[in-house]
């Protein structure tokens, strides 16, 4: 599904115009994205939580020459689902499981 997808549905669910839809989803967004610049989490209970995790300094390798190569530290975001979330998913789609 693409943000088109989701600003269609959103529209179609609620009956609010695609171009209002479109405003809050790119609004939404973005704030995700400020409050992680500023270094805080964002929780949505039943949804999942956006969180910054730090990826510590380490010795990587390159795959072409095999010469060793320092990766620097780096600060990551990070999704995490909600168990509910989970438990959701895992439930409407037992038939998967063959």
């Amino acid at each position: 599904m693409t943000k088109a997808d989701l600003v269609r549905n959103v529209s179609a669910e609620t009956g609010i115009i695609r171009k209002d839809v479109a405003l809050a989803v790119d609004a939404f967004l973005e704030a995700i994205k400020d409050s992680m610049k500023d270094g805080k989490h964002i929780e949505i209970r039943g949804f999942g939580t956006f969180k910054l995790k730090i990826r510590k300094e380490r010795i990587g390798r390159n795959p072409k020459t095999e010469e060793k190569v320092k990766v620097p530290s780096r600060v990551v975001p990070t999704f995490k689902f909600s168990r509910a979330f989970k438990e959701e998913i895992d439930d409407s789609n037992k038939n998967l499981i063959k």
